[in-house]
């Protein structure tokens, strides 16, 4: 490290791998959506036609853009809060170093963050099933059904199936920023409150939420920008459906590309357009994370 310092040059060289996989993977894909966003172009060899902002024009008055999009932020405000009250629960409940095994649920509530979603999907998708899953076969053996349910097919049970999938996969990791955020309370702050006899909720909510605050806004914009990257648990699990009914913006993009309802004919341009305007939105989420982190560090 102290030659590093003495010689910026090698420091610099030792950026230029990272600033090029950036570079190929990151920067240009952007310029190109951003690019291809203005043309007409069904991708290969087929001609280019600039269009302008038409393919903008056509998202904003695409009803299944705006249906996809809507359920975008029905997904968002189904996850966000649910996940973010049950890892607090959690944190709070796991902070106890008094309590027994608390090392051991912690990584049992962190195991689904570290499987791939790909398993998350096919092992949810035949716990759902009407056919054979063990999640109907409880319920009918509860008596609390009559017949079973169709949690993947049918339209009003999708998203709330999709919804608890996608809340128990990811709460492992926001527990973790909540634990996190727990740590920095001071101990006097809990011994103070034990001499007032403060304890239980009223410890949270008056006491230890006041301080971790600027952390739950942070952690609420690293919940919803996740919330918004969705697009493999929903393809392996619904693949958009039924009927269009967990179409989400990702599926939005991915079916305008690559299964239009122009038969084979792609809309990769279209597509580009809608990745930049879902870009757009991912980036302002981002920067107001950025924002309020920056602001919140000189605070304290």
């Amino acid at each position: 490290m102290s030659n590093l310092r003495r010689n910026p040059r090698a420091l610099y060289l030792a950026m230029v791998p990272g600033l090029v996989l950036a570079g190929m993977f990151t920067f240009y894909p952007i310029l190109a959506a951003g690019y291809y966003a203005l043309y007409d172009w069904s991708g290969f060899n087929s001609p280019r036609i600039f269009v302008g902002l038409d393919n903008f024009t056509r998202l904003l008055s695409d009803p299944f853009f705006w249906g996809a999009f809507k359920r975008s932020l029905i997904f968002l405000l189904g996850t966000v809060p649910l996940q973010m009250f049950i890892s607090l629960w959690l944190a709070v409940l796991l902070n106890n170093q008094m309590l027994k095994l608390s090392n051991v649920f912690r990584t049992l509530i962190f195991l689904p963050v570290v499987t791939p979603v790909a398993v998350i999907g096919i092992v949810w998708t035949f716990l759902l099933s009407p056919f054979n899953g063990p999640i109907n076969g409880l319920l009918l053996d509860l008596g609390l059904v009559t017949r079973p349910i169709d949690f993947l097919g049918s339209s009003s049970t999708v998203m709330p199936s999709l919804v608890m999938v996608y809340v128990w996969k990811w709460l492992g990791l926001t527990m973790i920023y909540w634990l996190a955020a727990l740590q920095t309370v001071p101990d006097d702050v809990y011994e103070a409150a034990k001499l007032d006899n403060c304890k239980g909720g009223r410890l949270l909510l008056l006491i230890v939420f006041p301080i971790i605050r600027p952390f739950a806004l942070v952690i609420f914009l690293i919940s919803a920008v996740g919330a918004l990257n969705v697009f493999p648990l929903i393809m392996s699990m619904t693949n958009g459906g039924p009927f269009f009914s967990s179409e989400v913006i990702e599926i939005f993009i991915y079916r305008s590309a690559f299964a239009t309802a122009e038969g084979t004919r792609t809309q990769l341009g279209y597509a580009a357009a809608a990745g930049v305007l879902f870009g757009l939105l991912i980036m302002m989420l981002t920067l107001l994370q950025a924002f309020i982190s920056r602001h919140s560090g000189k605070s304290r």
